[in-house]
């Protein structure tokens, strides 16, 4: 199943195919400064255990089919976004 590319994931495969990319001078620092910066994004993560119906963790699988990712993955972005406020909930 072949995906799509973004705009800007096309631009990058094209830079990097083509004759205009050059090596930096000081490599293993920047790939080093770049892993810090990576490190200190990705933030902790703590697992946590909930239990969900049969019937949506099913449906939540699907789901996660649909989006080519894990189903794990999927229900942390949910929570992510709801905790982020980009995403609502009524009771």
């Amino acid at each position: 199943m072949a995906t799509e590319l973004s705009v800007e994931e096309q631009e990058i495969v094209d830079y990097v195919e083509g004759d205009s990319a050059v090596s930096v001078d000081n490599l293993d620092g920047e790939k080093s400064r770049y892993s810090q910066i990576a490190r200190d994004q990705i933030g902790k993560k703590k697992t946590v255990s909930i239990r969900l119906l049969e019937s949506d963790l099913e449906r939540l699988k699907a789901q996660s089919v649909s989006q080519g990712l894990p189903y794990q993955v999927l229900i942390s972005s949910l929570i992510h976004q709801y905790a982020n406020g980009k995403i609502k909930f009524d009771v």
